[in-house]
């Protein structure tokens, strides 16, 4: 235990410092459900017209999508962790122009600016992770940007209860302040340090993370034989649609296109709206908080699993809750539309209307065990080296699209299909996505990013380490 203790703690410090960061995000995500509602009141100093909630909403994933292309770039010629940094000030920046916003232009520049910042952590955060973090224990710290995500979803609709929407706003400047000054203590990744031919550098950050007595000799020749092989072969964009990078860079896009359309970003954003819509005698507010409780629990249960059980298993298990959830969402919208012209509906359906929160506890926990961590942690760890900057790239601003597009257009479905059409659509697509999470995600439990490469593109392994124990942890594998 000792053993293990020494040589996973610079890890376990290194994931919460950058990790820091996904909380930042997870605010931001959740701060337009309270924050909108916040903005009916009649006190409130700003009122924003319905169209331009929409706008609010959905400038942050439009930002980000921009921001996730830009970092694309910036995440090979910079670094990761400095581009994790760069965020730190301008998050700050949004979240006081959002907090003094006197019309809402302000807000949407505020949304703006904090989309941008989203953008390149989502994309840089699974990448330094994957880089910095050893095969045994990758899913574990790997899920922590999605733990304190949904922390920072939490700590926002637990705040916006009982506060406005401009001093909520101000709350939001005091997370990337703390990440920014966690992230002066954590070193870059070795495997950047290598592109740049920076060998000591490379071996004194693998140091720093596997521990000042570790040898790491062993694991910094897999990184520069990997490396080698790599630089070896031509790089561009087009290279990623061809034989050998198709298959990890097709996965990972088709893994965030059915994160995205099971609908996760709606309910969060919205959740307010939905509990009132569904007519609840609950709190509304109180129902988001209910659920911004589950997402948080339900991601520590991940965690706990997610090395023992592997990623296909949780996969499978999130696909049933969340098909299961979506449609009894349906099935009861569609009976209390039938119940608004039937009276001897009415009171069974008041009677019932805790349905909609005991099944978007039943979505969220589904979500957070598998959709909602996986497709990240896959794309921090299957994409090869050669294409992984301007591949994450690609995937999450992919994603970002998707989350603009549902959010943006997630009140004007509401409006022509209704709930009932919303959620059976969202639930015939996540069936789409348990057939696709059988036949086509391999499992990536226990092995090293070079392993997986090497399986990815049909290489032949080379076994430069000792895989059943690690050499620079002590970590007995079973």
């Amino acid at each position: 235990m000792n053993d293990y203790l020494r040589g996973s703690f610079p890890q376990v410090l290194a994931a919460i410092s950058v990790s820091m960061g996904s909380m930042a995000v997870g605010f931001t995500a959740g701060w337009t459900s309270p924050a909108l509602e916040s903005m009916k009141e009649e006190n409130s100093t700003l009122t924003i017209t319905s169209e331009q909630e929409s706008w609010v909403g959905s400038l942050m994933p439009l930002s980000a999508l921009v921001g996730s292309v830009i970092g694309g770039y910036l995440v090979d010629a910079i670094g990761r962790k400095m581009l994790i940094c760069s965020c730190g000030p301008p998050f700050i920046v949004a979240y006081v122009l959002m907090g003094a916003a006197t019309n809402v232009w302000m807000l949407y520049v505020g949304r703006s600016l904090a989309g941008l910042c989203v953008g390149f952590l989502t994309l840089t955060l699974p990448v330094y992770l994957g880089e910095t973090i050893q095969a045994e224990i990758r899913g574990t710290l790997g899920l922590l940007p999605t733990t304190l995500g949904n922390g920072g979803i939490l700590m926002c609709f637990l705040a916006g209860a009982y506060v406005n929407w401009s001093t909520l706003a101000y709350i939001g400047t005091a997370i990337p302040a703390v990440f920014l000054v966690l992230m002066i203590f954590v070193p870059e990744t070795p495997r950047w340090y290598i592109s740049k031919e920076r060998e000591a550098d490379a071996y004194r950050s693998l140091c720093w993370l596997r521990g000042t007595n570790a040898d790491v000799d062993s694991e910094l020749e897999e990184i520069m034989l990997n490396h080698e092989m790599s630089a070896s072969q031509s790089s561009s964009v087009k290279e990623l649609f061809t034989k050998q990078y198709f298959k990890p860079f097709a996965i990972a896009m088709l893994l965030m296109s059915f994160q995205q359309l099971s609908g996760i970003n709606a309910v969060i954003f919205y959740s307010v709206s939905i509990f009132n819509s569904a007519g609840t005698t609950l709190d509304s507010n109180l129902c988001s908080v209910i659920i911004g409780v589950v997402n948080l629990l339900s991601t520590f249960l991940a965690t706990a699993l997610i090395d023992r059980l592997g990623r296909k298993i949780l996969l499978y298990i999130s696909d049933v809750l969340i098909v299961i959830s979506l449609i009894s969402l349906a099935v009861f919208f569609y009976f209390k539309q039938y119940a608004e012209t039937n009276e001897s509906w009415k009171l069974t359906m008041d009677n019932i209307s805790w349905i909609p929160l005991v099944n978007l506890i039943l979505y969220v926990l589904g979500f957070s065990l598998g959709w909602g961590p996986i497709p990240w942690l896959f794309m921090g760890e299957a994409l090869p080296a050669k294409i992984r900057g301007p591949a994450a790239s690609i995937v999450t601003a992919f994603n970002w699209a998707c989350t603009f597009a549902i959010t943006k257009l997630f009140p004007g479905m509401l409006e022509l299909f209704g709930e009932t059409g919303v959620f059976a659509l969202f639930a015939c697509i996540m069936i789409l996505g348990t057939i696709f999470s059988v036949l086509m995600v391999p499992e990536t439990k226990g092995l090293s990013l070079e392993e997986i490469e090497s399986i990815m593109m049909g290489r032949k392994q080379h076994n430069t380490m000792n895989r059943k124990m690690s050499e620079v942890s002590g970590i007995m594998m079973s």
